[in-house]
């Protein structure tokens, strides 16, 4: 039995052998690190290659460029904003049938949102409906329905906010809102999104297999509103393994490697004259940091928090530990993200660290604690590690303290936490998904950073209301000033690209605006 034959194996991949470049005519093959486990995006918040390919959305967030994105029109062709942006009036798209040939109405539109307010599914992603008026008593069972969302007529949706709230419609264009056919997902019941038949969009592909733990197939939707796809088939194979991974994809196997599911293949496809040319790469709207906890001496002192910014080679982690494939961030917001510009840059200097740990009284240097999760991926305990000797120079005596991940999220949600690092990734394309994520009132506290500024809380707030895009961006820029500068709240280290291998078959393969190794597939083509 060859080396190849056995990872097949290992995998569970053996009953694909046979989709080989011959079986694979039109039919695109990608991969999955592990089993979405359902195609109902309602309950997930992180496996959302079916839903995007399954379902459409009212709005649409489409990929203008690297790491840019416009929202476009959706299964609403058309939608008004009230004055006092409290009411949103969709017009649906006249014609858009699920795919089993049920129309779409207005009545499913409403349905879908109200079934994942509804408590009795126990729905994940529904803090993005929270602004609707009426969620939060139907979330906690206080009413039977959603005041705030209302059917017209057939073609008609009125959802009305309890306050303005800008980002409502990157809110809409996410995958969690995605549309829904309300006869046939309350008969599936709970069985919904589990199998083929239970399964029930109007997106681009239909599923018409789904294998556990092995594979997913699905067929182009013909009768699709916007158009047939290119493709006639799209196979998603769960392959955990990265060996494996490389080997189907090098065995023409596979027609996309996504680099992100074997970081340590990068330098290879890089450096390889067969692949180099054939890298497709795009940034991720994300943001690697370090939080700073500011109820945990020395760091109630902004020079203290500005000499930990000060300490840290951001580079050097970026180049040893990413390969270089990223940028640093100097902000709240990453690239690609609406209103980004760049930030006023972040010096590396231990010697001006030192003299202002000096300042706050540590002449001698402080001892501060940098915190870890047992179970989580290496790459964080290895930053740790680089970390904690880059800021010896400037001072800072740093101990690692590893807990498991159930007792760092008590010690955070106390306000106990130590200085931690950890990623942040635009679930929607709006600066309120960092900003208030983070340094809101409650954001702040949740969190572990204990950044208690007025003046900040106020302007976020302000901000997640305002309707003229130029001074809401500007608020946003100005925040950034002073959260970053001004308060030393964070230590912003770099966003990453996402790359990925495709085989010279595979036409108009794009980079989604979010770097998200979770796309719609719909504008690709092989030849």
């Amino acid at each position: 039995m060859t080396t190849r034959t056995k990872l097949l194996l290992a995998s569970g991949l053996a009953s694909l052998m046979l989709m080989s470049p011959a079986f694979a005519e039109n039919m695109l093959r990608v991969s999955y690190s592990e089993d979405p486990k359902t195609a109902d995006v309602q309950m997930t918040t992180d496996a959302y290659t079916l839903p995007l390919n399954i379902f459409d959305r009212l709005v649409e967030s489409e990929t203008t460029g690297p790491g840019q994105s416009a929202l476009v029109p959706g299964l609403a062709e058309s939608w008004e904003v009230s004055e006092d942006g409290l009411t949103y009036t969709f017009h649906l798209r006249a014609g858009v049938k699920f795919h089993d040939g049920a129309d779409l109405t207005a009545d499913d539109v409403v349905y879908t949102f109200d079934r994942m307010l509804n408590p009795a599914t126990k729905a994940l992603n529904t803090d993005i409906l929270t602004f609707i008026a009426g969620a939060e008593e139907r979330l906690d069972g206080a009413a039977d329905s959603v005041s705030g969302l209302k059917a017209l007529d057939d073609l008609t949706v009125q959802i009305t906010l309890t306050k303005p709230y800008a980002a409502f419609l990157a809110l809409l264009a996410s995958p969690g809102a995605s549309i829904y056919d309300r006869d046939f997902t309350e008969a599936a019941g709970d069985q919904f999104g589990l199998t083929p038949e239970t399964t029930n969009g109007t997106g681009p592909f239909i599923l018409r297999d789904y294998t556990l733990n092995d594979s997913q197939m699905l067929e182009a939707n013909d009768d699709y509103w916007r158009g047939r796809a290119k493709l006639d088939r799209l196979l998603v194979r769960v392959v955990s393994d990265s060996e494996t991974l490389r080997l189907l994809f090098e065995t023409d196997e596979l027609d996309v490697f996504d680099l992100d599911y074997a970081p340590t293949q990068t330098p290879y496809f890089y450096g390889s004259d067969q692949w180099k040319g054939q890298v497709r790469s795009g940034p991720r709207v994300g943001i690697y940091y370090y939080a700073i906890n500011q109820l945990k001496e020395p760091f109630g002192d902004a020079r203290v928090r500005k000499a930990f910014q000060m300490a840290i080679d951001r580079q050097t982690i970026l180049d040893k530990n990413f390969y270089g494939k990223g940028k640093l961030e100097d902000g709240v917001m990453p690239r690609g993200l609406a209103c980004y510009t760049p930030a006023e840059a972040i010096e590396y200097n231990p010697a001006k660290a030192r003299e202002l740990l000096a300042e706050a009284g540590y002449p001698d240097g402080v001892e501060i604690n940098l915190q870890q999760v047992s179970s989580w991926s290496t790459k964080w305990s290895d930053m740790n590690q680089i970390i904690q000797a880059q800021v010896a120079e400037a001072g800072f005596k740093a101990n690692i303290v590893t807990t498991d991940e159930a007792a760092f999220l008590a010690a955070r949600k106390t306000g106990e936490a130590e200085a931690y690092t950890q990623v942040w990734s635009a679930d929607f394309n709006d600066p309120d998904n960092f900003f208030y994520t983070f340094f809101s009132e409650s954001g702040t506290k949740v969190r572990g950073y204990n950044n208690e500024d007025p003046e900040v809380f106020a302007a976020i707030e302000e901000g997640r209301g305002m309707t003229d895009p130029a001074a809401r961006c500007k608020l946003y820029q100005d925040l950034t000033a002073r959260i970053v500068g001004t308060d030393a709240a964070w230590v912003p280290l770099f966003s990453l690209d996402h790359s990925y291998v495709v085989q010279p078959r595979v036409k108009n393969f794009v980079v989604p605006w979010n770097g998200w190794s979770d796309m719609s597939y719909y504008k690709v083509e092989v030849e």
